[in-house]
């Protein structure tokens, strides 16, 4: 789960790290007021979407004013103006691809005296298994293109989870950065209190780009992102809470009210699978095979006809899908269940592309029965080879 900028410093607010003062703003008379309790002179108007590169994005309206999704401004009035183009509009960054986002609120924040930008970060390594922290003297930049041109200025220290993040690894990582003197005991303690926010919250990313040093030598946290790991909050009902389903993709965000595992992705070959490392074999031969996965969809071990009927509408409900296949391991899952559920699902959604299924294990023959009963165009798949080759065919013959 992701949320904003301005929730990410809340949160990191409560376990000690530095951030400006700011407030949320729904509209541009929300902002005004925010702007005059703040004081000025200088404030900083933030468009809040879950997507990087909003600095450097542009509008796509030309009442937005043609300025990117962060704004420095010097007086209320300019912080109402600039909030009032931003909101209702959309934003389109390198991040939330050519479509954009729409912004519904924005950050009125306190203007920052920058002397020097870094980069930090906190995430999971899954080669290491470990907590992972990457520094660098490059803030201000995404950290995939500094590690492209400039990979001797990226620090990355891995922290063992027995011993767990320790003053030395801080200090190792000040003084890596340069910083020298006060600055590095501010940036001790704002490495490990960031480093306790990370486990308690059990997040799995926290990036701060940029972390500042400001003229008075002061570490503050000028931008933040949070994700987290969803298996976990029922933990944190209060960072669930700060769930924005309006940054959600439609299609998983139902899924999920359904127990569904599901993720869209860019191709145009449906999938329906129980487990999700058959899942990801399967999107792996449809790539083989010359096709290109919609989704990755885990229906879980023990789905019910019904969950089975909605997972197919799901799928059916993206405009890009051109064909489905179905792919079924009946262990605790039987073949049977699912046959009943896609053939109720597909005549409800009156299915109007190739569908392939391959159902193997518990109750097999009786699920092939029902799908051959069907009197729906319904191709059986002899094992996952079969089943893949033929469903992009298929597509290709339709197209």
């Amino acid at each position: 789960m992701n949320i904003h900028e301005y929730q990410a410093k809340q949160l990191l607010a409560r376990y000690g790290v530095k951030v400006l003062k700011g407030g949320v703003a729904y509209t541009a008379a929300e902002a005004e007021k925010i702007a005059k309790d703040l004081g000025g002179p200088i404030w900083v108007v933030k468009s809040q979407i879950h997507a990087g590169g909003r600095g450097k994005g542009t509008f796509k309206e030309a009442a937005a004013g043609g300025k990117g999704g962060v704004r420095v401004v010097k007086s209320i009035e300019d912080a109402k103006t600039n909030a009032g183009q931003m909101l209702g509009n959309t934003l389109v960054t390198h991040q939330s691809g050519p479509a954009g986002k729409v912004v519904k609120r924005v950050y009125i924040e306190d203007g920052c005296d920058i002397a020097r930008e870094l980069y930090l970060s906190l995430l999971i390594d899954r080669k290491t298994s470990r907590v992972t922290i990457i520094a660098s003297s490059e803030g201000g930049m995404d950290i995939e293109e500094v590690a492209a041109h400039s990979p001797e200025k990226i620090i990355t220290i891995d922290i063992d989870p027995v011993m767990g993040m320790q003053s030395f690894h801080a200090r190792d990582i000040a003084y890596g950065l340069g910083l020298k003197g006060d600055q590095v005991k501010g940036a001790v303690a704002f490495l490990m209190n960031m480093y306790k926010a990370f486990v308690d919250l059990d997040a799995s990313l926290v990036e701060v780009n940029p972390m500042v040093v400001t003229k008075a030598g002061e570490i503050v946290c000028l931008d933040a992102k949070m994700n987290f790991d969803d298996n976990a909050l029922f933990r944190h009902k209060d960072v669930e809470e700060m769930r924005d389903e309006d940054e959600q993709d439609p299609i998983e965000l139902e899924a999920g009210k359904h127990e569904l595992n599901y993720i869209k992705l860019d191709g145009f070959i449906g999938c329906m699978v129980n487990g999700a490392g058959l899942a990801m074999a399967t999107m792996d031969i449809i790539k083989l095979y010359g096709g290109e996965p919609a989704n990755f969809l885990d229906v879980g071990g023990s789905a019910t006809k019904e969950r089975v009927t909605t997972a197919f509408k799901l799928i059916m409900s993206d405009k890009n899908v051109e064909g489905i296949l179905v792919n079924i391991f009946g262990g605790i899952m039987r073949c049977d269940i699912i046959a009943e559920g896609v053939v109720a699902a597909a005549r409800e959604v009156s299915l109007n592309v190739p569908l392939v299924v391959r159902l193997e294990g518990t109750n097999v023959e009786l699920g092939k029965e029902i799908l051959a009963k069907s009197g729906l165009p319904i191709v059986s798949g002899d094992d996952l080879s079969d089943a893949a080759a033929k469903i992009v065919k298929a597509v290709k013959e339709a197209a």
